[in-house]
């Protein structure tokens, strides 16, 4: 009866706003967690450019997104540089690690990363992890033991370039269980914590759920016989669903439900299945993410290059059918 919680910090508005918000929040009902920050510039306005993808163009409609994120996230970046998230806001990560979270690395540049995987060789790769690592070393006083890649945007590149930092654990990927990822056979050391149910904006929208409905959704996804992790943004439930976050935790609390930071369930969860990552569609999100595949200890091709069919989370939080998660060749 845990749930992981998992709350990702894209933006600087996120980590001003919704980052106390949430730290607020769990410290009146004693939880901790796991906050992922983006720490280098914030271009998330440079996403715009997506508007010209049917798909995406759907998603910002169906979630209302000026109103759900604010209109100066749409904006960061575009007509002048983005801020620079850690520098101007070392206090308030400073301040979550204080209050007893676990923090770890999410992005230097999310929307670099988010966009461009792709088109990033291991060296670009490599050197993305590294300043986001010096960044966040420079706020804290020690490196982050912990990362989850951006938009779910991992490849084989990127997992191999983990390794060289001192992270306990990933996650970069959505999931069943806690496995050792496995690259061209090998098996790494490295943990992955996957994300096992969908985010608010997958699910708002779809299939009947909207906001007076959602909570109850979420609470029927929770299963006591699985691994439960919920992947959270400061940019949404730490500030335009910060009363409908409140109202979940109160839910799950009532229900029997705790919360805790990913890391804890390494403690609880012994890391016994292997498998490789393939490139997936999960439903209400726009492109491909990484997802731990259906096969254990098999090779397979690395993001970004090929993919093979999946197992991926659809928005019933159910193993994804091929018509909810399909194969995708990413672009």
């Amino acid at each position: 009866m845990h749930v992981g919680l998992r709350i990702d910090v894209d933006t600087f508005r996120g980590t001003r706003l919704g980052v106390p918000n949430l730290c607020r929040l769990l410290a009146a009902r004693s939880i901790t967690a796991s906050f992922f920050f983006s720490v280098g510039p914030d271009n998330m306005g440079r996403h715009l450019l997506r508007l010209l993808r049917p798909a995406f163009l759907a998603k910002m409609l169906r979630t209302r997104a000026p109103g759900l994120y604010g209109w100066d996230i749409l904006f960061k970046g575009t007509l002048w540089p983005g801020p620079l998230i850690g520098e101007r806001l070392a206090d308030v990560i400073r301040a979550a690690a204080a209050a007893g979270h676990e923090v770890g690395l999410h992005a230097w540049d999310h929307y670099q990363w988010q966009a461009h995987l792709e088109r990033m060789d291991e060296g670009a790769v490599e050197a993305a992890l590294k300043k986001g690592v010096d960044a966040l070393t420079g706020i804290l006083g020690r490196p982050p033991t912990c990362s989850a890649a951006p938009g779910w945007k991992c490849s084989d590149e990127v997992l191999i370039a983990k390794t060289r930092f001192p992270f306990r654990y990933n996650s970069d990927c959505r999931g069943r269980g806690i496995f050792r990822p496995v690259v061209d056979g090998r098996r790494l050391a490295q943990p992955q914590i996957p994300v096992t149910l969908p985010t608010y904006d997958e699910a708002v929208g779809r299939n009947g759920v909207r906001d007076d409905n959602y909570n109850a959704y979420m609470l029927s996804l929770l299963d006591p016989e699985k691994l439960n992790v919920l992947a959270v943004h400061a940019e949404v439930e730490g500030i335009a669903r910060l009363r409908l976050f409140e109202r979940f935790i109160d839910g799950a609390h009532a229900a029997g439900w705790t919360f805790g930071p990913l890391g804890a369930l390494l403690d609880e969860n012994p890391v016994i299945e292997q498998a490789a990552l393939s490139a997936d569609v999960v439903a209400g999100r726009e492109g491909w993410v990484a997802c731990q595949s259906a096969a254990t200890a098999r090779r397979r091709p690395a993001v970004g290059r090929d993919s093979a069919y999946g197992t991926c989370r659809a928005a019933n939080g159910q193993d994804a059918r091929p018509a909810e998660c399909r194969r995708v060749r990413p672009k």
